[in-house]
């Protein structure tokens, strides 16, 4: 039994075992492609929600010729009498004959009859008379931006799936769109599990800071998710239970308790839910005691381990991938890096290490434990290192650090 679907076991362990680190990214994504659905927001309001369906051009874009320089619109061949300015906003510009010149702002709209733009510092006044001292001769259509150049009427643009970016509600804007159709944003839930845990203050004997609140929710968000402020759960089984019962959000995320320790209860606590587990464990260090559950109602829960960079790998393994997909974002290509020197494998499992980009790829850097994040802090990106190591020279894929 290799795919999730014959894995999942309703209320238990999966029967297959550890997927590997691709089959479980697969099976995340897999889960969650039912999107949300879509409503139309005012453009400001889209900004960090995924289209959900193509951006179409309303107009052709520029929606008329316009000069892409500041100086003159001229008509045939130099020298030409000048005769009038344009600005940028002027509707209604007169025609210009052959032989005839109009001062004109960057952006105005070219006049009809107009051949070409002289650049202003190529342009000189001698009496009447406009000549060229261009480096070169003026061509046909020199430093005119031609109606239609970027776009035309009609023309799909992005593709549903695009992240809504200030680059996509500019160019929104430009094409005419007031708003936008774009996916619900997939609600998370998230309970960070540990009676160790302080949320203020200096560690003590016994007790540690909670790591995990701070860093989760800034990279849920980063992947489309609607998140409120984390919710911390003692280690009780019943308090687990019924806050994994009673949720309602798209997405519960619980960190901690997926192993088989004395309070781990997540497992127990799926049953009593009447969870179906679709990942239980991946191949992958650090961690791989990690798991994703469908909950009653098309709902899913993904168990990250409670070590800080364990968390993070589950993240970007199961959460991250059932966020995106869940949220209508494509999956586009994989990022990819050539490794600077020899990357440290595990005999067995995939490994995800913090890197730091060079001329020459990407370095792995120190304190990369599953505890620790001072690596990670300095990353620029996790590098999938495959079982055994990847050698100089190789090439590596990058899930990138938001």
């Amino acid at each position: 039994m290799s795919t999730v679907e014959e894995a999942a076991v309703p209320g238990g362990r999966s029967a297959a075992g550890p997927l590997t680190w691709p089959q479980a990214r697969a099976a995340a994504r897999r889960a969650g492609l039912h999107p949300l659905p879509p409503q139309r927001l005012d453009l400001a309001e889209a900004l960090g929600r995924t289209l959900a369906e193509p951006l179409t051009a309303l107009t052709d874009l520029p929606a008329f010729d316009t000069s892409a320089m500041d100086g003159w619109a001229v008509a045939g061949p130099g020298p030409w009498r000048v005769a009038g300015r344009i600005l940028a906003g002027q509707s209604g510009v007169p025609p210009l004959e052959d032989g005839a010149a109009a001062e004109i702002a960057t952006g105005a709209q070219l006049p009809p009859g107009a051949t070409a733009v002289l650049r202003r510092e190529h342009g000189e006044r001698i009496g009447a008379l406009l000549h060229d001292r261009s480096p070169g001769s003026l061509t046909t259509g020199q430093d005119v931006r031609p109606r239609g150049q970027e776009c035309c009427r009609g023309e799909a643009l992005l593709a549903a799936g695009t992240p809504v970016g200030p680059a996509v509600l500019g160019l929104a804007a430009a094409c005419g769109h007031d708003g936008l159709a774009v996916r619900r944003r997939p609600v998370v839930e998230l309970l960070v599990l540990g009676d160790e845990l302080l949320c203020a203050g200096v560690p003590r004997p016994g007790l540690v800071r909670d790591a995990l609140g701070p860093l989760l929710p800034p990279w849920l968000r980063a992947a489309g998710a609607e998140v409120g402020e984390p919710r911390a759960v003692r280690d009780d089984f019943g308090l687990l239970r019924d806050a994994v019962r009673h949720s309602t959000a798209d997405v519960v995320v619980t960190t901690g308790g997926t192993a088989a320790g004395p309070v781990d209860f997540l497992h127990r606590a799926l049953t009593e839910a009447n969870a179906r587990l679709l990942v239980d464990g991946v191949a992958v260090r650090p961690g791989h005691p990690m798991l994703l559950a469908e909950l009653p109602g098309g709902r899913h829960l993904v168990g990250l381990p409670g070590n800080p960079l364990a968390a993070v790998a589950g993240a970007v393994t199961l959460a991250l991938p059932l966020l995106h997909a869940r949220g209508g974002r494509s999956a586009g290509e994989p990022a990819l890096a050539l490794a600077a020197v020899d990357l440290a494998g595990h005999p067995a499992d995939t490994r995800l290490l913090p890197v730091r980009r060079t001329a020459h790829g990407v370095v792995p850097l120190a304190f990369d434990g599953p505890a620790m994040l001072r690596g990670l802090a300095r990353a620029e990106a996790l590098a999938v290192v495959p079982p055994g190591g990847a050698a100089q020279g190789a090439t590596v894929e990058l899930l990138e650090v938001p």
